[in-house]
């Protein structure tokens, strides 16, 4: 993906401004748009949503969320795969608002081609020095995750039979690399 410099606007401006599809990014003073989602990026995102829905929304541990826009220190951004634990889920009468004003505690992204692992990573950087717990960079032509977490240096997991770390909330979820790329085939 070329990044073409635009001129900088604030972020109270690009609040503003009408959402996109695929959906913008704001990072520092500029508007980044999003890859369109094509096949693989696609499966991994909606399985692994479905995945962390069963094991931790349904046990009241954790609520993730496709594409929320999350606005904190100074960006707004939009993982793929948003979790927060229930507690921190910014609420409203015991509904969930629409807008949320904090990082998540697990950022995920899908890798989509042409789209640069290092901008996706201080995306992902940038959750972690604001409170997240833990980020995964899942790269499908690979066949891999990075792991980064607050407290240790990015670990690149590509092992079939190797089960994903996970924050310590999500404990209750185990799932290998060969679980998760599997649910490319069709069948």
């Amino acid at each position: 993906m070329v990044h073409t410099p635009t001129r900088q606007i604030t972020l109270e401006q690009f609040l503003a401004l009408p959402e996109t599809k695929p959906a913008s990014e704001y990072i520092d003073g500029q508007i980044i748009q999003k890859p369109m989602p094509q096949g693989h990026h696609s499966v991994i995102q909606s399985e692994l949503l479905t995945e962390l829905t069963l094991v931790l929304k349904r046990q009241g541990i954790a609520v993730p969320f496709s594409e929320l826009r999350c606005t904190f220190g100074g960006r707004s951004i939009v993982p793929d795969i948003a979790v927060f634990e229930n507690l921190r889920v910014p609420t409203n009468a015991g509904e969930i608002e629409n807008v949320f004003m904090i990082a998540p505690d697990w950022t995920i992204e899908v890798l989509s081609p042409g789209q640069s692992a290092n901008k996706v990573l201080k995306n992902i950087n940038h959750c972690l020095a604001h409170g997240a717990q833990m980020g995964w960079l899942i790269d499908p032509s690979d066949r891999s995750v990075v792991i980064s977490g607050s407290g240790y240096s990015a670990e690149v997991v590509d092992e079939p039979l190797a089960i994903l770390p996970v924050p310590n909330f999500a404990k209750s979820l185990q799932l290998s690399i060969e679980q998760m790329f599997s649910w490319l085939n069709l069948a």
